[in-house]
């Protein structure tokens, strides 16, 4: 009995769909035909290659990769409240300020929370934003801030899934920093929580990295179970190993050989090139060896600690070390709004501020201080932007939903900090209202900071896309650099 064609439109679709690889043809013979059709289909199937092309062509046109220009994208899943953080309020009633004190840093005048000491000791290597306008913002997905685009709201806009992460922009228009690198790397605790490729196509989604190394294995509210990942992505499933690969990697080179002379373009000769930077990406050591944190030397792994979100900071330092341009890391324990989503301790899993965001800010410190410290060593904090931000802040007033201290969601206004990529740090920018409620001077979009990162990996401003109608959208919709970090 012949089973059910596979249906392409749920799978990953690839430059040789026209072969057929999965098509059962009638009495299925195994014959040298089926076997190359597989194996031309399967490998092909990466998207790799296309990326290394798309990259190549982008230097072609005069518009080559500069240097090892990256950012790591800390994001905070469920919005962290700017009141009990970066923009405190010690002089309001209790019910405003929250139960937090603020500590002096080392920029005169300028405090922040109790709970990031590390932070406010090297506050001179940030800056921080207080005026982030995040109104347009929702979570669940997470989008607006991650694509810049402000009707990137799935609540209300159904395009929204189809709108490329800024990540996804720069993989297309830059390419990895290395070519057996993946140009865009996330660890993701829920597919919400992340922007993807959307118009731009899945092969610029991020590379789910969570499988690829050996991290520790957390509950949903964040306890250490005291496992570990397996780090099965790479490798190989049963009957599959090198030999076999470079089996395909033959016929598909006699496949090759057999088209060559319809080709004259040489464009046959560049994809050999390309699949077999690809292979290498699967068989070589260096995303392995970027991966294993067995790799690192032991002083550098105990500064960073055991706690999963260090190791995966640990784990993008050494990312865009290897030749990765963008790392996300989802700062979460659950896979509902996100661990940040501090509405009070009578909703689990959020908890409230104490109790809810009090434990996070300790780790979130050392996190943040752990992995700026170690990219300056290394000389590498110029040219590795650090953002941390989340989707939006948190009401001015304690006690929302019948909580004691919870914070319900607030897209008025948010804070967020910056370190590194060459910018002017050591400064505070914009403020709030008394009550934190409102933004009082300097207002920062969506598409600022998307052009600012832009800026910094040195991707055309200009540059457009184009939605399923074959129109072209501008990549920042509304925005421009922020002038203080330039």
């Amino acid at each position: 009995m012949m089973r059910p064609r596979c249906q392409i439109t749920n799978h990953r679709q690839h430059a040789f769909g026209m072969l057929g690889g999965t098509d059962r043809e009638g009495l299925v013979l195994y014959s040298r035909r089926s076997v190359l059709k597989a194996s031309l289909a399967g490998l092909a199937g990466l998207s790799v290659p296309s990326l290394l092309a798309q990259r190549a062509r982008a230097a072609a046109a005069g518009q080559p990769a500069r240097g090892n220009k990256s950012v790591i994208l800390l994001w905070m899943t469920g919005g962290p409240s700017h009141i009990d953080t970066w923009d405190m309020k010690p002089q309001r009633p209790y019910e405003n300020r929250g139960p937090f004190s603020p500590i002096s840093t080392a920029l005169p005048g300028v405090s922040i929370c109790e709970h990031l000491p590390q932070q406010a000791a090297m506050l001179d290597r940030f800056t921080i934003i207080r005026s982030v306008d995040a109104r347009h913002s929702n979570h669940e997905p997470n989008t607006v801030f991650q694509t810049a685009n402000l009707a990137a709201e799935a609540r209300t806009n159904p395009e929204t899934p189809y709108y490329p992460a800024i990540a996804s922009h720069i993989a297309k228009l830059r390419g990895p920093n290395h070519p057996a690198m993946p140009p865009y790397v996330a660890f993701m605790k829920s597919r919400s929580h992340l922007a993807f490729g959307g118009y731009l196509g899945k092969q610029y989604d991020p590379f789910i990295a969570d499988q690829a190394a050996r991290l520790p294995i957390y509950t949903d509210v964040g306890r250490d179970t005291g496992r570990l990942t397996d780090a099965r992505l790479f490798q190989f499933s049963a009957g599959l190993n090198q030999e076999r690969i470079g089996t395909r990697q033959e016929l598909l080179a006699q496949f090759d050989r057999l088209r060559s002379d319809l080709d004259r373009s040489g464009s046959m000769s560049a994809l050999d090139t390309y699949r077999q930077q690809a292979v290498d990406m699967v068989l070589g050591r260096r995303a392995q060896d970027a991966f294993d944190l067995e790799l690192e030397s032991p002083a550098t792994r105990e500064r960073y600690g055991k706690h999963l979100w260090c190791q995966q900071a640990l784990l993008a330092r050494r990312l865009v070390e290897a030749g990765v341009n963008f790392v996300t890391i989802d700062l979460s324990h659950h896979t509902a709004s996100g661990t940040w989503d501090t509405h009070g301790d009578n909703i689990p899993p959020y908890g409230g501020i104490t109790k809810g965001l009090g434990p996070l800010l300790p780790v979130f410190d050392h996190l943040i201080t752990s992995l700026v410290g170690d990219l300056e060593e290394r000389g590498l904090l110029d040219d590795v932007l650090v953002i941390a931000m989340g989707e939006f802040g948190r009401t001015p007033n304690m006690g929302t939903q019948g909580s004691t201290d919870g914070r319900d969601h607030w897209p008025v206004v948010m804070s967020m900090c910056l370190a590194g990529g060459g910018l002017r740090h050591g400064q505070v920018i914009g403020s709030t209202e008394r009550d934190g409620g409102g933004i009082k001077e300097r207002p920062v979009t969506p598409g600022d900071i998307a052009a600012t990162i832009y800026r910094h990996m040195e991707v055309p401003l200009d540059a457009t896309y184009l939605d399923h109608r074959g129109r072209p959208r501008p990549m920042i919709e509304q925005g421009a650099p922020i002038s203080e970090l330039f």
